[in-house]
C-alpha cells in the first residue's frame, strides 16, 4: 500500500507498490488507476524546487487528491 503525499490516506498505486516478489505494477499488467485521468502534474525530480502545483519530491497522491487537484486546475481554466 502507497501513503499519498498530500493526505495521508493508504492506497493502492500500481506503478509503486510491489507484490510478495518484489516487483511493481499490478498482477494482471493494467495500468494504474492515475493513467485514466487526465494528466495535472508533472513528476518532479527529488531535487526540483517546490511549487504550489508541485511540491518538491512529490510521490503518488491518492484518487481523491488527484481528482480534487484536477478539478482545481479545471475550474481555473
Amino acid at each position: 500500500m502507497s501513503t499519498c503525499e498530500r493526505c495521508g490516506a493508504t492506497f493502492h498505486c500500481a506503478m509503486r507498490d510491489q507484490d510478495a516478489e518484489g516487483t511493481a505494477g499490478s498482477p494482471d499488467g493494467t495500468p494504474c488507476w492515475c493513467t485514466l485521468l487526465p494528466p495535472a502534474v508533472p513528476v518532479p525530480r527529488q531535487d526540483a524546487p517546490a511549487t504550489p502545483e508541485t511540491p518538491a519530491g512529490a510521490g503518488c497522491w491518492c484518487p481523491e487528491c488527484l481528482k480534487a487537484h484536477i478539478a482545481a486546475l479545471q475550474r481555473r481554466s
